[in-house]
């Protein structure tokens, strides 16, 4: 293992290896799954805004949504993720479905760079979903992104909602996954056989096909349950907020809260999209 940043923060268990999990998504990546990501993308941004404007992924993990601004006609999609992995799937996205697009461009970044962020500009469309809060440094991530948005232009996000204690005692069980094989292998043999004996149960109780639980997960934006789970108990850094705060903070920048998907319990992300008046 070289001695770049990233990689000495996973040797340290200071950071989780998303893009790996990633590359395992790429294998159950289907049309029905693009489809769905295309789908929730209009429908928080609204009909047809991506068409004929630039789009940046801040962050963009397995691709997926990248992949669903082209379909969505954005005239420019700028990819970038700190993890290698995570830019390999993106990559991988681009050869299979847009191959030689001279209008999307991946590589490898961190959204704490601002002189990075200064050198590509500003987008019409700056997306970043379950991404900010793993950086380590919430705020200063979420005041970059802002600067990255064109006048009138609109920032769509998603962050980890704040449980209070439980946010707490969640990053320990992060922390113990990233320490090494043991601590992984017993948070996964812990909270993955909870996750599917009780989803089991509930459906049961509810008279309900437990395999549909699966099965019909990839109508939440295309994803998988299961790798889902890994990215949820890996995720580290990890950090958490409020909407009131997230609302103040981009208030203060001259934003205006044009749309939010607001979790009402349990552990996952509030969605907002901000348009930025000036």
């Amino acid at each position: 293992m070289s001695n770049s940043p990233y990689e000495l923060g996973v040797k340290k268990g200071e950071r989780f290896e998303f893009g790996k999990n990633w590359r395992r998504f790429l294998s159950v990546l289907d049309d029905e799954r693009i489809t769905e990501a295309c789908r929730s993308l209009d429908h928080m941004l609204g009909a047809s805004l991506l068409r004929g404007k630039t789009f940046l992924d801040v962050g963009s993990g397995s691709g997926l949504f990248s992949l669903a601004a082209m379909r969505l006609g954005a005239v420019r999609v700028h990819s970038f993720d700190y993890d290698p992995n995570s830019v390999h799937c993106t990559a991988e996205l681009k050869r299979r479905y847009f191959p030689g697009a001279a209008h999307w461009v991946v590589e490898q970044g961190s959204v704490l760079d601002a002189e990075y962020l200064e050198r590509l500009g500003q987008f019409d469309v700056v997306y970043s979903w379950g991404v900010l809060h793993h950086t380590g440094h919430l705020r200063q991530a979420l005041d970059l992104v802002a600067r990255a948005v064109l006048p009138h232009g609109r920032l769509f996000i998603a962050l980890y909602r704040d449980q209070g204690w439980l946010s707490k005692a969640w990053w320990q069980v992060k922390r113990l996954y990233n320490s090494g094989r043991l601590g992984r292998g017993l948070v996964c043999g812990l909270f993955c056989s909870y996750f599917a004996v009780s989803g089991f149960f509930a459906d049961l109780v509810h008279l309900k096909n437990p395999g549909r639980r699966y099965a019909e997960y990839k109508r939440s934006r295309g994803m998988s349950r299961v790798h889902d789970w890994i990215d949820w108990l890996g995720g580290f850094p990890f950090e958490v907020s409020t909407p009131e705060s997230i609302g103040r903070f981009y208030q203060e920048r001259g934003f205006r809260l044009e749309r939010d998907k607001i979790l009402p319990n349990g552990h996952g992300c509030n969605e907002f999209v901000f348009a930025k008046q000036t």
